[in-house]
């Protein structure tokens, strides 16, 4: 527990410092890069992790060629391709399944009973830590016609997604009895997940009153219901994936909470949810 909080009063104030840094600043930029630079360092190691977890089972992903993809995923949702250039997001997509399925070609030529496998991890780690992911990083650079709208998006969005983890786990460790999906995660109950909603919603309702009046308690806290159960599934999938290789956390950099991936697996889920809402809803 101590560990676990001690994480979060270091982590805490940068990730926060990016969220209003445009807000206080909006004549500035470049107060945007921050918040663009913590995003890449966290999904270079959560794709990094993500594959740790793939060697766990010996499964062959194609780091380099990961890495090149994930590299122009970023660069196409740092130019919020979802909105002004849907096109182009596809085509990157299209092109980087032609490269893999290429170069693994050549590189299992040895034993092509291993390039499926090989192929299906390589891409899965991409779209599912950069892919998914990058929508925050055009929730952040994509409402440029209103630069404070990025700013109170991306609050209300960790202020939920966080009260859905901290509400789940801290109900769930004191009170929790009925187990959820053991076979998934053990730990994981339906008072937590009860806990983790009612929480979400208080943190929204927050939000709207706060500083996000643009957001009125009528669609903030169904959409706060929305996202801490989609942050439940997604924990849950990252679960069945550790569970599949025998890991408890998908890394130990987080001393107690594990790896970058088991804090982002609940965000990755929510990031187009909330982005394409928003992009509706506001626009």
């Amino acid at each position: 527990m101590k560990s676990r909080l001690t994480t979060a009063l270091f982590a805490l104030p940068a990730l926060i410092l990016s969220i209003v840094l445009p807000y206080f600043l909006p004549q500035l930029p470049q107060a945007d890069w921050l918040f663009v630079i913590i995003a890449a360092a966290a999904f270079t190691a959560g794709l990094f992790e993500f594959f740790s977890l793939t060697k766990k089972l010996e499964l062959k992903a194609d780091a380099s060629i990961a890495y090149l993809g994930a590299a122009a995923f970023f660069v196409a949702f740092l130019f919020d391709a979802p909105s002004k250039a849907p096109d182009l997001l596809l085509l990157t997509v299209a092109l980087f399944l032609i490269v893999v399925l290429v170069t693994q070609m050549f590189r299992f030529q040895k034993d092509f009973s291993k390039m499926l496998t090989g192929i299906g991890v390589t891409v899965l780690g991409v779209l599912y830590v950069v892919f998914l992911g990058g929508f925050l990083v055009s929730m952040r650079v994509g409402f440029e016609n209103s630069p404070l709208l990025s700013s109170k998006l991306l609050g209300y969005f960790f202020l939920v997604a966080m009260g859905s983890d901290v509400g789940a786990y801290f109900i769930g460790k004191n009170f929790g009895k009925h187990k959820m999906t053991p076979k998934i995660s053990p730990n994981k109950t339906w008072e937590g997940f009860i806990g983790g909603i009612l929480l979400a919603i208080g943190f929204a309702a927050l939000s709207t009153f706060w500083f996000f009046p643009e957001l009125p308690y009528k669609i903030s806290l169904p959409l706060a219901i929305v996202m801490a159960v989609i942050s439940c599934a997604g924990d849950l999938a990252e679960s069945a994936m550790k569970r599949g290789a025998g890991a408890k956390d998908a890394a130990s950099i987080l001393p107690g909470h594990g790896g970058l991936l088991d804090r982002l697996d609940s965000l990755l889920f929510n990031a187009p949810i909330v982005y394409y809402f928003a992009r509706f809803y506001f626009q």
